[in-house]
């Protein structure tokens, strides 16, 4: 039994992993501006609700992990942010939205866990294929998939930093999943893998993953882009 946070668990992939880590016998603590109904009155799982874009809703995280926790086995940020518009239509407040997600809250975050972090932990960060150098990019995301690549160099950089710890912080860049985001995003596209597919993926490697892997970003797509 673990004690596992995850962020954006409103809905997708985070409520999919945090019932799937409580299913397991796991602790969660559920990290999302809106609480899923799906989460309530779960036993293993506790709901914060919580805007990780905001330094001071962080405090709710880490008076909860004095009093109740004492330790975290894992930390996954599954949280973002997405805007959808040609680069010459972005504003500075477009940039910042995405930003303050995901990449802010995951160093602000993180900050905020370490102390409760003990040899063996695990830190996820679900990035995407849209910030990995090479890879087919989707028109209209300059800002997200921008994003993406910052906390791949955010990860690699913990990874260096808290190895001696024994510490692990590895990136996950996933392809295209149906979830109410891509919808939004992409009304009408068809992703090749679901929500709860993509989830046991997470499960799987956040449990083991650090066995074979420390400040790794590994591709997670079964399509081209």
């Amino acid at each position: 039994m673990k004690n596992i946070i995850v962020t954006g668990t409103s809905r997708g992939i985070g409520l999919e992993l945090a019932l799937k880590f409580a299913a397991n016998g796991h602790n969660v603590l559920a990290l999302s501006r809106k609480i899923s109904p799906a989460l309530l009155g779960n036993p293993k799982i506790t709901c914060l609700e919580t805007d990780l874009s905001v330094a001071e809703e962080l405090e709710k995280v880490s008076e909860f992990l004095t009093s109740s926790w004492k330790q975290v086995d894992a930390l996954v940020h599954n949280a973002g942010a997405l805007v959808s518009k040609p680069f010459a239509d972005l504003t500075l407040a477009d940039f910042e939205q995405v930003y303050k997600i995901n990449v802010f809250a995951v160093a602000m975050l993180t900050q905020n866990v370490l102390p409760f972090l003990n040899r063996g932990s695990h830190v996820v960060t679900i990035s995407s294929m849209g910030g990995i150098q090479g890879s087919s990019k989707f028109p209209g995301l300059s800002a997200y998939s921008s994003s993406k690549g910052a906390v791949i160099t955010l990860s690699e950089v913990l990874a260096e930093e808290f190895k001696e710890r024994g510490i692990s912080f590895n990136t996950l860049a996933i392809g295209s999943v149906q979830t109410e985001m891509l919808a939004e995003a992409f009304p009408g596209y068809k992703a090749p893998l679901s929500a709860p597919e993509m989830a046991d993926y997470i499960y799987d490697f956040t449990l083991n993953g650090n066995k074979y892997y420390n400040g790794k970003v590994l591709q997670v797509s079964s399509t081209t882009p």
